[in-house]
């Protein structure tokens, strides 16, 4: 009786994948991508806005406590369409934040600016309401003529 001798690529099996197998997994990759980047988008926009109310936030309490140590009047100047705040006092510029180039939102305010008095009460007629805006997200800060801040 007569062997054979086996194949040289008998019982191998195969490494790589094929196109069919290729095009399903980059399709469920696709779908999936799909479905999670608007959710993506939102949160990082709540997030962006988050961070500007907080930023705008502390350049407030900064100017209300400027306007206590140096005992003299301090305000604060909003740009709405630089998306910027700007603390200054008799002139002089003390502090800059730029919220629109840094977190990439949009402000809008019912004054265009807020002052603090020497005993760090708001100086002028009325409360002021901070707009801070991306994309769907927004937020509203409010400044009351006390000096007290709140979102």
């Amino acid at each position: 009786m007569k062997t054979f001798a086996t194949p040289w690529f008998a019982g191998r099996t195969s490494a790589g994948v094929t196109l069919g197998e290729l095009i399903v997994a980059l399709a469920m990759l696709g779908l999936l991508l799909a479905l999670t980047l608007p959710r993506y988008k939102a949160a990082t926009d709540r997030a962006a806005v988050q961070s500007a109310v907080e930023d705008a936030e502390g350049v407030f309490g900064s100017a209300r406590r400027s306007a206590i140590t140096r005992r003299t009047l301090v305000a604060v100047a909003i740009d709405t369409a630089s998306g910027s705040l700007t603390i200054r006092s008799a002139g002089t510029r003390l502090g800059f934040e730029s919220l629109g180039s840094q977190f990439g939102v949009q402000l809008g305010s019912t004054r265009d600016s807020m002052s603090y008095d020497a005993r760090g009460l708001g100086y002028g007629a009325a409360d002021l309401s901070l707009y801070v805006r991306r994309g769907q997200a927004a937020e509203t800060l409010f400044i009351a003529r006390l000096g007290r801040v709140r979102h």
